[in-house]
């Protein structure tokens, strides 16, 4: 039974539970829970991170802890008990582990890790406080780490600023506003503004050093140097180095490192050095041999220096080499370090070349406790402490220093005797008053231990030795007197023996006989000669002596000899005990010399303050001392002296020494009757004020009232605890007086700044400090009314000093902080003085940010408050605020206008505290806390707006005001709580609630309210409402969106219809979508919530199509956004630019934002490079302008111009787009319209640039190569796809060098979660609704619309394949299938070829490199019109190759070889027969009688194909190399061989030897030929399946013609086993197939599995067969998955034996080999380019070819011409229909064309299939039949609606004449009067009559359906 739990409430998940049993709870480790119920081991609950799923768990996966639970029932609440530090610990590294795996994910690797590092420290520190073993101190400093890692991690992640109050988050609802702001403030500038280290420390490490030559011990001596003041500024730090160069004491790491410490911020500039002196220990040459001195002597060694500055710029922790320098003579040694500082070169030089000294150097902030926190590794291991000379910045009290600094500086000796100077070192020893020379007390430096004596170094044969070397005598206090210091002076000799001979000595004591101690500075000691050591040991005997050359000139009792040796000294002495001040020590021994007293105190103030606050508590005690004994004589001096004092205590040296002062008061001051003479003394003062003599001193004074205070009350104080609290009322009237004098003096008025008003400044600036001290003696209401009466004596003028203002204000800023103010009582007297200073600032709008602070400070003592400086006064106010409060001040109001005005200032005020910029980004907190105040005010006032401001008192102002506010608040980024973290949206939502929905409610109920007057507000709420409800809150878009409905039914009433609802909300929905807002789910609620609200309206049926326009703009609006999310620019953000580029201009006519959109389609077109489209694009905007004077406004990137010149810059921009993108035939069209602009303005400068213009694009069409494009479908099926792919088909134009597998690729790519379709059938309806996308992808043939320019003379293909790809609407892809019975033997019988036409509802290129298909055309083409289509192709392609060859247009004959060859070897080996079996035997003839002409005509075209393969021997024999003779003889026999078999004897027409004519010219051929016109009875128009996919391989290339080509071929051929595998062979190996290797992709290539057509599988026969089923449009068979055609040779309905393929482009053929390139791989770079026709004058003598009928059934029907010679036409005999030109692929025109049965070769276009295997064939006969494709069915009669008679010019706009709509501008048309642009004049095609009746009367005849039948071998 689940019972309730009572204690057991709050736990911890410490094992994963997966939740598998009933009603199981999935529970990951480290989940908190809440556990509602138990039973039998088990508890029931909810995870805190899910709270809405309850499910059960097991008890003893759960860690209970203790918690206290709030509101208990049904909606408890549990917060756990712990410490309050734990748990935002836990919180927090909650909210961080999620955000952390993302720092990963977004790669940022140094946050990551250094948050990794943070994170485990936090959790160590963690367990330490768990453990709950640390003491109290302890805790505190493990808080504080804890603390300061959190606030660094959620400052780095961006999150929230917490506020704390003692290590702990405080609770907003429990302090007071105004707390919590401070709070925040002091957090937010510890954060931003660190506060600037005062101290700093350099750490030094010695490493090594360097150098090849040592051998020696050495010793390298550290120190500071000022280079400006020229001296040490610190101690030295000491080590020794070995023989190697390394420290001598590894093991003691402190004897080899260092801490210089208490640098100041001034002593880090460049001018402070680190000087490193080395001294070596050894001989005293470094030459000598070892035998030549046993003695060790101390000798220069080098030097090194480094500027502190380096350390700055550079990483200090880096290791450093500092180069080491030695003096050229020794007797610089002393000033080496100055010399390399000031580069004086001439004085040192290097030691060495690899000399160097090893340093660590690392420059450490802070004071020294906090470098001892944050580096304990240096104190760990041990440091030696270097100080500076002297005392720190800082004088702490209780310092205890007695250092005295002994700088042994030089000297001056005589030769004695010796003929060279000598080498005298110094030896030094510190010597009691006993004469025993004290121990350890000469300190060498820091790292090295004290030593009894000092040896200096030795400079070689030198009488004036200077060593500057620095010594510190640490003596103790009670050694220094009676102690001295003496100095032996030995010459070191360089003899064997290496005696020292003593020569002299010095000696200095430390103490004068006064106890002064050594006075600072140089002394010049007198050297007493010396010869033997013992004389030494007796000090009393020399003591006697004198010792300074001072003194010795100041007695004149000594002989002059001794004076003729001198030795220096300097001494510095730092002290806390000793003073050398004479002056000091008068003072203190006051009571010896009572008549110096008066001279003691006037030099009191001469004294150094560092010597007086030595001794502070002893001069105060002298001071006070004196005062008592003598007030009457000494009063006044005293009072200054202790002024003085207590001001020096001000200076920040020592400020430290205010506690000193202040324990002295408390605990050491005595002086019980002092405090009569300091109240008389400074009242003295203060009544003097006005005497200008006196002011500077009572300024001084009135500086130290505060302590003066201090001293009276604690000496009053003492008077009564020893007097009984005797002369009480004298006292108070001493006070009384006092201040009396202070409010006169207060009182006094100043006109600017005045003496006066400064010291009224001075004392009003330390007044508040004399509180707490009348405090001690004073009740409350005393002290109250005191300072309410000094404060009220304050002058009120404001116009007086600014300062004195300010000061003053200051002075009631700590009146309010001071402890009088807690006291209710005082408050109560005070408050009234301190309001009315508030308001005379506040009036005169002066130190405003001073008056919030004390108005914050005045609310602070209310329990609850609010947030920072006025807007905490504010809203502590109005949080105070209840009903009652509001009635009465909307009450106070007399008048509407106040009332109206106070709510406008309020609401304007609202407005500015909810701004970003208000608080600090991440005071999250203090924006949720005023949020909360400003929502509860608002609900409260919005009443007041209903009473007083509806109906009649309608005030528009106020009511736009509220809800203008309304919006911001709901806007605010603050509340929008989907942005964060689960953790931290749940406390929002625990505190405050969603107060977006309740400000949302209170907008729809003041709407409601509004009534007739909401239509003031419409249109200009729609976009505020509207930005509103694209919040992602569904509760609040619930309640906003019907408002919308509402709008539209007072604007229906007021005007009719709603057009200003609708163009607001499509102008606010663009910018605010754009902005990242709205979603699906908003699109779908806007729309069901407005249609069911408009369900019941009489004015439904405008309001459903309003609400669907706005529906569709959502959409498309959501997809562009989701699309520009995208990095690279790709063709859905163009198509998607596109989409609502359109929609913007057809449904919804905003022009604006149509222009808008054509500059954003118009970038992503430039950065894509598609400058072609970019020029189509940028022409949209062009056609809206015209030439015209109008002025235009500054709009996007365009400036304030005239139409005409913005036209003008567009067309320019547009021409250079069209040249960029090789276009140039658009850029001329407007190059002619600019030119015609500047020419009717007489402009000839610009008409001459843009003729020049137009003359260099008809040069670069000439002289340039373009690329062909391929062309592509792709269908886009499935509601996964955006709005404006979903379910459409579309052709794409391919980028240059891109093929079908590439452009496959690129498609995948775009859409990643796309599933290739693997068929080409159009999509049932399960695809187009699928919750997933499909794209289907097959490549396409163009049909170009200007056929009489690809069909006129003498046109080169430069121009011509302009017009092969441009202003393209038509596209198709065939498929070849079987109708009815195949035939095994011959299956052309049956193989019919479906074509399918594609129409796009724009030309390519356009605005896109894709358009959508319109309409989609289906047609089958019959075997016997297939047939006649190859052939017309052969024979146009021979054409064109022997005129070529004629014109001598190729320099190599090589490709009429190969054509030559493959239609005489294919027909040779059967290939005729093949058509002849199928379509001239006699069953055919009678089963087809309407198929007559058609049969005449395929006869005239094969005997027509044998007359110009004769004419084209004779060429190629003229022209053929001497090593192809061999191949030419074979050919001309294969010929005679062919000719029999057609039974052709001769042909009468060549018998006569003339140039081959034909009657339009040479043979030519048209790129994209028309398809014959089609009567009902020869095609009809059926629905079909996809067809079977083909396997892929490589295509095979020959460049070469070799003897076994033939056999090759018809090898091939030979092994074809059925019309299916026919149709997929292999172009063979031996011909010149010169395409690069291509396969298909196989996502898209294989279009349907085998399976689907019953097929077994292929043999590796059969599949080598197949491979060619991939190739793309221009070299595989048409089917519908590869609707590109194959060669023309493939497309024959024959099996061509012989050549396997057209001749390719290919790099490494010449330009003539490239321009018999008739059918342009789509693998090759160069394909569809064609040769320019460079000459028809050559003729050549040889039999003609016949002419080809003048009614040809499909003129344009060719592959692409290389010649511009005219088409051959030959006479048909009898009437045979005629064919429409049709528009498909000039290489695929007809069935064969597409049929796989074409395996290519040049043949004449039949395949021999003599050889079919019954067996190997018997698996794919009725898979064939399976297949069928419809192919368009164009009619004589619809080409007028898609041609004109005139020749279309290069520009697509020429289409507007053609019965379809046409996107582009009228900017490129030209006028029907004027002249056509520069093309080649049109031929006039003559076309009989009969060739329009003859395709009207075979439309009238139904055609039977052709019956398949077994055709016996002719």
């Amino acid at each position: 039974m689940w019972i309730p739990t009572e204690h057991e409430k709050f736990g911890v998940v410490i094992a994963s539970f997966r939740g598998t049993v009933p009603h199981g709870l999935l529970l990951e480790i480290g989940d908190t829970v809440q556990i509602l119920e138990k039973c039998d081991g088990w508890y029931r609950g909810f995870a805190l991170k899910n709270p809405n799923i309850k499910g059960i768990f097991p008890s003893n996966y759960i860690h209970l802890k203790n918690a206290c639970v709030k509101n208990k029932g049904q909606f408890e609440m549990v917060i756990p008990t712990e410490d309050s530090v734990i748990t935002e610990m836990t919180c927090t590294l909650r909210d961080w582990g999620t955000m952390w795996k993302q720092l990963y994910v977004r790669n940022e690797g140094d946050l990551f890790h250094r948050l990794w590092h943070i994170m485990n420290e936090i959790l160590d520190l963690r367990r330490q406080v768990l453990v709950g073993h640390l003491t109290h101190d302890r805790m505190k400093d493990v808080k504080r780490h804890i603390t300061a890692r959190l606030d660094w991690g959620n400052e780095q992640l961006g999150l929230d600023l917490v506020p704390r109050k003692e290590y702990a988050m405080v609770d907003p609802e429990e302090i007071s506003i105004t707390e919590l702001y401070r709070l925040m403030e002091h957090r937010h500038r510890k954060k931003d503004t660190p506060i600037p280290a005062s101290s700093h420390h350099l750490f030094v490490q010695m490493k090594s050093l360097m150098c090849s030559n040592l051998g020696e011990e050495l010793e390298v001596i550290f120190s500071l140097f000022d280079s400006k003041e020229n001296r040490p500024i610190s101690e030295r730090f000491f080590l020794r180095l070995n023989r190697n160069g390394l420290p001598k004491c590894p093991e003691k790491p402190e004897r080899h490192c260092s801490l210089f410490v208490d640098l100041s911020s001034s002593e880090l500039r460049k001018d402070i050095y680190i000087t490193v002196h080395i001294i070596r220990i050894g001989r005293m040459g470094a030459g000598e041999k070892k035998n030549a001195c046993n003695v060790q002597y101390r000798r220069p060694f080098g030097c090194a220096v480094l500027s502190i500055a380096d350390l700055l710029a550079g990483d200090s922790k880096d290791d450093l080499i500092l180069k080491v320098y030695m003096c050229n003579t020794e007797s610089d040694w002393y000033q080496i370090h100055e010399n390399i500082i000031k580069k004086l070169n001439a004085r040192y030089n290097l030691t060495g070349s690899n000399a160097g000294l090893a340093v660590s150097l690392q420059l450490l902030h802070g004071d020294i406790e906090q470098i001892r926190r944050e580096y304990t590794s240096i104190f760990t291991h041990g440091v030696s402490i270097t100080r500076k000379l002297g005392f720190s910045n800082i004088i702490m009290p209780g310092e205890m220093r007695n250092d005295l600094y002994i700088t042994v500086e030089r000297g001056e000796f005589e030769k004695g005797g010796k003929s060279v100077a000598r080498n005298v070192e110094v030896t030094m020893h510190v010597v009691d008053s006993c004469g025993q020379i004290l121990k350890d007390f000469i300190s060498f430096g820091s790292g090295e231990l004290p030593a009894s004596e000092y040896h200096s170094f030795v400079l070689y044969h030198n009488n004036s030795p200077r060593w500057a070397e620095l010594l510190k005598l640490p003596i103790p206090v009670d050694k220094f007197r009676g102690a001295h210091i003496r100095f032996e002076f030995r010459h070191c000799s360089t003899k064997e023996k290496g005696e020292k001979k003593l020569f002299g000595f010095s000696f200095v004591a430390l103490m004068q006989e006064n106890g002064r101690t050594l006075p600072d500075g140089t002394h010049e000691l007198i050297v007493h000669k010396c010869e033997e050591n013992t004389s030494l040991q007796d000090s009393s005997r020399y003591l006697k002596l004198p010792f300074s050359k001072g003194i010795l000139l100041g007695n004149n009792s000594q002989a002059v000899k001794t004076t003729k040796e001198s030795f220096w000294i300097t001494s510095f002495l730092c002290s806390t005990k000793l003073t050398q001040n004479g002056d000091m020590l008068d003072l203190l021994k006051w009571r010896t010399h009572p008549d110096k007293i008066a001279g003691c105190l006037s030099k009191l103030k001469e004294i150094d303050g560092s010597e007086i606050v030595k001794f502070l508590q002893d001069t105060l005690d002298t001071l006070f001392g004196i005062l008592d004994e003598n007030s009457q004589k000494y009063g006044s001096k005293v009072f200054d002296c202790l002024v003085h004092i207590i001001n020096l205590l001000q200076d920040s040296k020592f400020h430290h020494f205010k506690p000193v002062m202040d324990t002295y008061i408390e605990s050491h001051f005595a002086g019980a009757l002092a405090y009569r003479d300091l109240i008389k003394v400074l009242k003295w003062h203060i009544d003097r004020v006005t005497e200008i003599e006196l002011q500077e001193h009572i300024q001084e004074v009135l500086k130290a009232q505060e302590y003066i205070f201090k001293y009276i009350v604690q000496s009053r104080r003492l008077f009564s605890l020893a007097t009984g609290g005797q002369n009480e009322e004298e006292f108070r009237c001493c006070i009384q007086e006092l201040l009396l004098s202070i409010r006169f003096f207060l009182s006094q008025e100043s006109k600017g700044a005045s003496a006066l008003s400064q010291l009224q400044t001075v004392f009003l600036s330390s007044f508040p400090a004399v509180y707490s001290e009348l405090l001690k003696l004073f009740d409350v209401r005393e002290v109250a009314n005191l300072v309410r009466d000094t404060l009220s004596s304050l002058p009120t003028i404001m116009h007086g000093d600014e300062s004195l203002q300010a000061v003053k204000l200051q002075c009631i800023g700590k009146t309010v902080e001071s402890q009088l103010y807690t006291n209710p009582d005082s408050r109560y007297i005070l408050l009234p003085v301190v309001l009315h200073h508030l308001h005379m600032h506040l009036q005169e709008q002066k130190d405003l940010i001073m008056c919030a602070r004390i108005l914050s400070n005045i609310f602070c003592l209310i329990k609850k408050n609010s947030s920072g400086e006025f807007v905490s006064c504010l809203l502590s106010l109005l949080r105070q605020m209840t009903d009652r409060h509001y009635q009465q001040l909307l009450d106070s109001f007399n008048a509407k206008d106040e009332l109206r005005d106070f709510l406008l200032q309020i609401f304007t005020v609202f407005r500015i505290l909810i701004r970003p910029e208000m608080f600090p980004k991440d005071w999250t907190v203090m924006r949720l806390v005023a949020n909360n105040v400003i929502i509860t005010t608002v609900l409260y006032l919005s009443d007041a707006l209903r009473k007083n401001f509806l109906n009649e008192n309608f005030d528009y102002k106020i009511w736009d005001s509220y809800f203008y506010l309304a919006v911001i608040f709901i806007n605010q980024l603050c509340l929008q709580l989907e942005m964060f973290t689960p953790s931290k949206k749940k406390k929002v939502l625990e505190k405050y609630g969603d107060m977006r929905v309740t400000m949302g409610c209170e907008i729809f109920s003041m709407w409601q309210n509004l009534g007739e007057h909401k239509l003031h507000f419409i249109p200009a709420l729609i976009g505020p409402f509207l930005e509103v409800t694209l919040i992602p809150q569904p509760d609040l878009r619930n309640v906003m969106i019907p408002i919308f409905h509402d709008m539209m039914d007072w604007e229906q009433r007021r005007s009719g219809n709603f057009k200003q609802v609708e163009a607001k909300l499509i102008d606010k929905l663009d910018s605010l979508m754009s902005e990242g807002k709205g979603d699906e789910t908003y699109r779908e609620l806007f729309n069901s919530i407005l249609l069911k609200k408009i369900e019941r309206e009489t004015w439904r049926e405008s309001g459903v199509s309003l609400i669907a326009t706005v529906t569709r703009l959502m959409e498309r609006l959501l997809d562009y956004r989701d699309c520009m999310k995208m990095g690279e620019v790709d063709g859905k953000k163009i198509g998607c630019t596109v989409s609502l580029l359109n929609f913007y201009k057809t449904e919804l006519n905003k022009e604006e934002m149509y222009i808008r959109y054509i500059h954003k389609l118009y970038d992503l077109h430039l950065k894509a490079q598609n400058f072609t489209e970019a020029a189509y694009t940028l022409l949209l905007y062009d056609e809206l302008l015209e030439w015209s004077d109008r002025p235009l406004r500054e709009f996007l990137n365009y400036p304030m111009q005239t139409e005409w010149q913005r036209k003008e810059c567009l067309h320019l921009t547009i021409i250079q787009n069209f040249d960029r993108g090789k276009c140039w035939e658009n850029g001329i069209i407007l190059c002619r319209k600019i030119a015609e602009q500047y020419e009717s303005y007489y402009d000839y400068r610009n008409l001459s640039k843009m003729k020049m213009m137009e003359a260099s694009l008809y040069d670069k069409i000439m002289d340039q190569q373009r690329l062909e494009p391929e062309f592509f479908r792709v269908g886009f099926y499935g509601k996964k796809f955006p709005f404006f792919l979903r379910n459409k088909e579309f052709v794409c134009r391919g980028h240059d060098y891109e093929r079908l597998e590439a452009f496959q690729q690129r498609m995948l790519n775009e859409f990643p979660h796309a599933i290739a379709m693997q068929h080409a059938n159009q999509p049932d309806e399960t695809i187009f609704q699928a919750e997933a996308q499909y794209l289907q992808i097959y490549a396409v043939t163009p049909i170009p619309e200007s056929q009489e320019v690809l069909q006129r003379e003498g046109i080169p293909d430069n121009i011509k394949s302009f017009y092969k790809v441009n202003h393209i609407w038509r596209f198709r892809y065939d498929r070849p299938f079987h109708k009815g019975t195949k035939d095994k033997e011959n299956e052309f019988k049956s193989l019919w070829v479906e074509r399918t036409t594609l129409i796009l509802v724009q030309s390519l290129p356009g605005i896109s490199r894709w358009f959508e298909v319109e309409k989609r055309e289906v047609v089958e083409m019959s075997p016997l019109e297939n047939a006649i289509e190859v052939l017309e192709n052969k024979n146009q392609q021979l054409r064109t190759l022997i005129s070529q060859c004629q014109t001598r247009q190729m320099q190599n004959i090589n490709p009429l070889t190969m054509c030559l060859n493959g239609v005489i070897d294919a027909a040779v080996n059967g290939g005729v027969a093949r058509y002849q079996e199928a379509f001239f035997v006699k069953d055919y003839v009678l089963n087809h009688p309407e198929d007559g002409e058609k049969i005449t005509r395929l006869r005239d075209l094969m005997l027509e194909q044998a007359q110009i393969l004769e004419f084209g021997l004779a060429v190629h024999e003229k022209f053929v190399p001497q090593d192809m003779r061999p191949l030419h003889k074979k050919l001309v026999e294969q010929f005679v061989v062919m000719k029999l078999s057609l039974g052709i004897q001769e042909f009468s027409a060549c018998v006569q030897a003339s140039p081959v004519h034909f009657p339009n010219g040479s043979p030519r051929v048209c790129r994209n030929s028309a398809p014959p016109s089609m009567s009902p009875e020869g095609a009809r128009v059926i629905p079909r399946r996809s067809p079977l996919s083909y396997p892929a391989v490589n295509r095979y290339s020959s460049s070469s013609l070799s003897s076994q080509a033939s056999a090759e071929v018809s090898n091939i051929t030979g092994q074809s086993e059925s019309s299916d595998e026919v149709f997929n062979m292999q172009p063979s190996p031996s011909t010149s197939s010169l395409s690069s290797t291509h396969s298909a992709s196989p996502n898209v290539t294989s279009s349907a599995p085998s399976s689907a057509r019953a097929s077994p599988l292929l043999s590796d026969k059969h599949k080598h067969s197949r491979e060619n089923s991939c190739l793309s449009p221009r070299e595989r068979p048409c089917s519908a998955i590869y609707p590109t055609p194959l060669e023309p040779s493939q497309r024959m309905l024959f099996n061509h034996i012989g050549d396997g393929a057209l001749p390719r482009s290919d790099p490494s053929l010449s330009v003539p080999e490239k321009a018999v390139n008739t059918t342009p791989s789509s693998w090759s770079l160069d394909s569809g380019k064609e040769a320019r026709n460079t000459s028809e004058s050559a003729k050549l003598i040889s039999p003609p070819v016949p002419p080809r009928p003048t009614q040809t059934a499909s003129p344009a029907r060719h592959i692409a011409s290389v010649s511009p010679s005219p088409v051959g036409r030959s006479p048909m005999k009898g009437s045979v229909q005629s064919f429409t030109p049709s528009p498909v692929e000039y290489h695929s025109s007809g069935l064969t064309s597409n049929s796989p049965v074409l395996s290519g070769s040049y043949s004449s276009g039949i395949s021999s299939l003599s050889r079919c295997s019954t067996s190997e064939t018997s698996g794919f006969e009725s898979q064939s039949s399976e297949q069928a494709v419809t192919v368009p069915n164009y009619s004589v009669s619809e080409e007028p609606v898609r041609k004109e008679s005139k020749t279309p010019p290069p520009y697509s706009v020429y289409e507007r004449t053609l019965k379809r709509p046409v996107p582009l501008p009228h900017s490129l048309s030209i006028p029907a009067p004027s002249d056509p642009p520069a093309l080649p004049p049109k031929p006039q095609l003559v076309r009989p009559s009969n060739l329009e009746n003859s395709s009207r009367r075979t439309e009238q005849v139904p055609r039977p359906r052709p019956l398949p039948r077994k055709v016996s071998q002719l």
